[in-house]
């Protein structure tokens, strides 16, 4: 039975966490569609569950950013509540949390400034430990000469957030009159979907704000049913706000806040990243896209030994699945999971659909064994990985897949597992360190384009695949 650690936190933040210090620690990819852009989720989507029960729903979703709100449980286990005066125990193990998801925060609010200068700093002291960059808050109009000071002197953002009609923020005009004048460090973080429950036009609010929006809280309010609803169906106004915020020249994070169906909006969620990464992607694209289409219409298996539902691509079993588009220099990034004593690779670069003799990473449950060239992360028969990070049966991994000219790099959980260059593979049969492998060619004879494969040995093996991802450099 696990301790539980009771702690009594007193504090109105909500917030994003994201240190500079978590991310330059990981070696996976940022894969957002628009170069420029971040976005995440706000936790109060998922006020039904715990922070750490949202930061996996967020890396579920595919997304690297989440904003926190005051009082959410942080996990089952530890008994407090989230906020700016939590122990730093706490936040060591939100900070643990966090990178092990590969998800950041990158700001804190809504909270209130305390008016007294020494207690005003301890939130700032907070948020420049923790790498908080924007601080989200409503102040009354009296407290800005200090905030704005201690905003230059952290060199943190404060952002001043719209709730609805009849908050004292709920007007752009009264926003722009208590930023005006003030330090490029102050600005507005604009809730659009709050504007939409005032009555107003949030295209004319944004265009109001411009110059000085530093944060986005996002959602699509149907008007007609009073509640959140998919983005780009109802009204649809998420796609004129994209690209409002985009000629605006707008560089900064959207926070999904959905608002209904708390017990289980993931999958609607999945659908509004759906819309607004199709959107985003033709205004500013990083060159980041889905590897497969959700019908699997771009890719080549048998009927039935395959199913993509609810962004999980699994294996039923009855053949391997390969794309149909050819692919040379790319990052692939993914998450997948195993069931006990499954074995699968992803082949690279495969001339045709056969399994030799192309560079294949193993995919399998080998939590625990010793390092080998068929472990989990591997290049089959070829290169061990440094070490064997892979989780047990059941759990989710990340990991991500360089292929660039003749070298290929591998990170696994956070890990840099194989790093290696196929040019140094002189001799069929042969590796560099004299060992024999199976392959009748030298692998640095092999082709630098081709499919990719997705291996069913056909002995019942179990393993699933959810945000896969790929950048063609």
């Amino acid at each position: 039975m696990k301790t539980k650690q009771c702690i009594s936190i007193g504090c109105l933040a909500a917030f994003w966490v994201a240190g500079a210090t978590i991310i330059a620690a990981m070696p996976h990819p940022r894969t957002d569609v628009y170069d420029g852009w971040r976005l995440g989720t706000q936790a109060w989507s998922f006020n039904r569950f715990t922070f750490f029960e949202a930061v996996d729903k967020t890396r579920d979703l595919g997304l690297n950013w989440i904003q926190a709100y005051p009082g959410q449980r942080i996990a089952p286990d530890i008994d407090a509540q989230m906020g700016f005066d939590l122990p730093d125990a706490i936040r060591e193990q939100i900070k643990s949390k966090l990178a092990e998801a590969n998800v950041s925060i990158v700001a804190f609010g809504v909270v209130g400034v305390p008016r007294d200068e020494p207690q005003a700093r301890r939130l700032f002291e907070f948020a420049k430990a923790m790498g908080i960059e924007v601080i989200v808050s409503e102040p009354a109009e009296d407290q800005f000469d200090l905030i704005d000071k201690l905003c230059q002197e952290y060199e943190i953002k404060l952002v001043v957030h719209n709730h609805p009609k009849p908050s004292y923020y709920w007007n752009p005009d009264t926003v722009l009159k208590v930023i005006e004048g003030r330090s490029k460090w102050v600005g507005a973080c604009t809730d659009v979907g709050h504007w939409v429950r005032s009555g107003l036009d949030p295209i004319d609010c944004l265009k109001k704000l411009k110059g000085r929006i530093n944060d986005v809280h996002i959602k699509e309010i149907d008007t007609n049913l009073g509640h959140d609803v998919v983005w780009g169906t109802a009204q649809g106004r998420v796609k004129g706000i994209l690209e409002e915020l985009h000629r605006q020249g707008y560089r900064g994070t959207f926070a999904i806040e959905y608002e209904h169906s708390w017990d289980n909006n993931v999958p609607l969620i999945r659908q509004c990243i759906a819309y607004y990464n199709k959107v985003a992607a033709t205004l500013n694209p990083t060159g980041w896209k889905e590897l497969f289409a959700p019908d699997l219409s771009n890719a080549d298996f048998e009927p039935g030994s395959w199913e993509f539902k609810d962004g999980v691509l699994e294996l039923k079993g009855g053949g391997d699945l390969w794309t149909k588009a050819k692919y040379s220099d790319f990052v692939l990034d993914f998450d997948f999971k195993v069931g006990p004593r499954s074995n699968s690779g992803i082949f690279l670069r495969a001339a045709n659909h056969e399994w030799l003799p192309w560079v294949e990473v193993q995919i399998g449950d080998t939590y625990g064994q010793d390092i080998s060239r068929h472990i989990c992360g591997a290049l089959f028969d070829v290169q061990a990985p440094t070490v064997n990070a892979v989780k047990p049966a059941g759990q989710w991994n990340r990991m991500t897949i360089w292929a660039q000219g003749p070298k290929i790099k591998v990170a696994l959980n956070n890990q840099v597992i194989v790093d290696v260059n196929l040019n140094d593979w002189t001799e069929a049969g042969k590796n560099p360190d004299g060992s024999r492998n199976k392959f009748d060619i030298a692998y640095k004879d092999l082709p630098r384009s081709g499919f990719l494969g997705f291996q069913d040995h056909r002995d019942g093996s179990h393993v699933w695949y959810r945000n896969l991802k790929i950048k063609e450099l």
